[in-house]
């Protein structure tokens, strides 16, 4: 082999290297340019992608009937028959939907800058809220500020600072909190929301611990913020199960409708504080009761059973193998005793990604990427 040819053939492993290289910088410099380069996802069971099947819990969706509309019909750790919210944020952003935090970190060349999603099924506001069976909201955070020393690393601390300016982070998260509350709570007089009243105690305290938690979201980055309130919780089949007449939980809804005023009183404060920061918030709640109230005017057959479950009205036990499930998943609100069907994500979604005041404001998420 004369000389020639081996500087040839020594050469062109360094072109391969060099030409991988200019294309991943290509490729970043192609995402910052858009107005949403990357989702960061932070949450519980309404968000989480499958960080939960990484976790030694009970609270994992990874098998059926979890997944029997998703791509492949797999069970991907989404508490779902199909898609979530997230999925759905992400196709109309034209992004990938971010993968699990858990996932990502086990690997030795994580890129943490195309978005993650850190939501773990059963995490609420407080600490105490499931725990050791899900990653924390505070933990979860922890997890963010880890990715964020990450791309300043790797992109540099101006180029990450700009990266995370222009992402999206989506949060939704107080369901859990509500859901545990309602079941402890022996009031159900506790809606009236006056000082002495315990549930409004309640929400104060939550508002406590999220005051800390979006701020610490805006210490490390956090611009553009959607906020996915809690939805009307009382109606899902789970709480209305617990009721002889099988109504919605009046406590939870009250509960619901107020930790969302106050989220938002909350975000309007932030936004007077810095002037940087945008936001969009969707009133769930709101937006999930038109669906429960007027099933058939939005397209569904059946919104107070789950559509994956056993007892009565498939709420007694959650989705599992041996449970049953409905024929037709598009007619249901609810998949199983506490989660929305993949349609219902979606029409949510839409609602909020495109939708007016009251129900998604100050503007909607499209109005906020745009920012």
């Amino acid at each position: 082999m004369g000389a020639a040819t081996v500087a040839a053939s020594s050469s062109r492993p360094m072109a391969v290297a060099a030409a991988i290289a200019l294309l991943a910088a290509a490729s970043f410099l192609a995402a910052a340019a858009a107005p949403v380069p990357a989702i960061y996802v932070l949450g519980d069971s309404l968000a989480d992608v499958g960080n939960n099947n990484h976790l030694p819990t009970i609270l994992r969706a990874d098998f059926p009937h979890n997944g029997i509309d998703f791509p492949g019909r797999k069970a991907t750790g989404r508490f779902s028959n199909g898609k979530n919210s997230v999925d759905f944020l992400a196709d109309n952003l034209g992004l990938a939907s971010p993968p699990p935090y858990l996932a990502l970190s086990k690997s030795s060349n994580a890129n943490y800058a195309n978005g993650v999603n850190f939501a773990s099924g059963g995490a609420g506001v407080l600490n105490s809220t499931n725990k050791d069976q899900c990653i924390s909201f505070d933990k979860q955070i922890d997890y963010i500020s880890s990715v964020s020393a990450s791309l300043a690393q790797s992109l540099g601390q101006a180029q990450a600072a700009a990266h995370l300016s222009k992402s999206l982070f989506a949060i939704t998260i107080g369901s859990n909190d509500i859901i545990h509350y309602a079941r402890s709570s022996s009031s159900s007089a506790a809606t009236a929301g006056g000082a002495g009243d315990p549930s409004q105690q309640f929400v104060d305290a939550l508002i406590q611990a999220l005051t800390g938690q979006l701020q610490r979201l805006y210490d490390l980055g956090a611009r553009k913020l959607v906020f996915l309130g809690t939805g009307p919780v009382g109606c899902c089949p789970s709480l209305r199960e617990l009721s002889a007449s099988k109504d919605c939980s009046a406590v939870a809804n009250g509960v619901s409708v107020r930790y969302n005023a106050a989220a938002a009183s909350l975000l309007g404060g932030m936004v007077a504080r810095h002037p940087d920061m945008h936001y969009a918030l969707f009133d769930s709640s709101a937006a999930l009761l038109r669906f429960i109230d007027q099933p058939a005017a939005y397209g569904f057959a059946e919104a107070r059973a789950a559509c994956c479950g056993l007892g009565d009205m498939n709420a007694k036990i959650g989705c599992t193998p041996l449970s049953f499930y409905c024929a037709n998943r598009t007619s249901h609100v609810f998949w199983d005793f506490y989660h929305p069907t993949e349609t219902t994500a979606r029409k949510l979604t839409s609602t909020a990604f495109d939708g007016a005041a009251p129900l998604i404001f100050p503007i909607n998420i499209r109005q906020l990427s745009a920012l």
